[in-house]
């Protein structure tokens, strides 16, 4: 039987490293979008008011190409952390077009405990493996992540 004519076997599914990581992160973000949705938020909202946590002036602007998603969607996702009183926006004295984000007094008291459930997500999932396996497995992702420019912070 020649080549040409031949039929090759399918691979299979858990020979690729894009299955294995495609599973546990599925299975990572969803329980983590299940723990932040019991508090009324979602991973977006989450990510977002941990970005202007930090402290740094951020616009909406720098905080949607941060983010990876479009003006409009940054938008909603900012609305819904003002109407629960986290962020506030504010003119920049250098330009009136501009607004300027923070973290009201209650977004900062909300920030540790949603930090608490990002950190106990990660230790329920990545607990079994050692100090040493984190610190090769997150140089390992870091290294795939700079190598395919890939820099927009995760939101869904």
């Amino acid at each position: 039987m020649d080549n040409a004519t031949s039929v090759q076997p399918a691979p299979v599914l858990e020979t690729h490293l894009g299955y294995w990581l495609r599973l546990v992160s599925n299975h990572i973000s969803g329980e983590f979008a299940r723990a932040l949705q019991e508090q009324g938020l979602s991973v977006a909202e989450w990510v977002a008011l941990n970005q202007i946590g930090r402290g740094t002036a951020l616009t909406p602007a720098n905080l949607a190409d941060a983010m990876g998603m479009t003006r409009g969607a940054i938008s909603k996702v900012l609305d819904k952390l003002q109407l629960k009183g986290w962020i506030s926006r504010a003119t920049s004295p250098e330009d009136s077009r501009v607004q300027l984000l923070a973290p009201t007094r209650q977004g900062k008291r909300a920030l540790p405990e949603l930090t608490t459930i990002a950190d106990g997500n990660d230790e329920h999932f990545f607990g079994a493996l050692s100090a040493t396996e984190r610190a090769t497995l997150r140089k390992l992702l870091k290294k795939l992540a700079d190598i395919h420019q890939m820099h927009n912070i995760p939101a869904e």
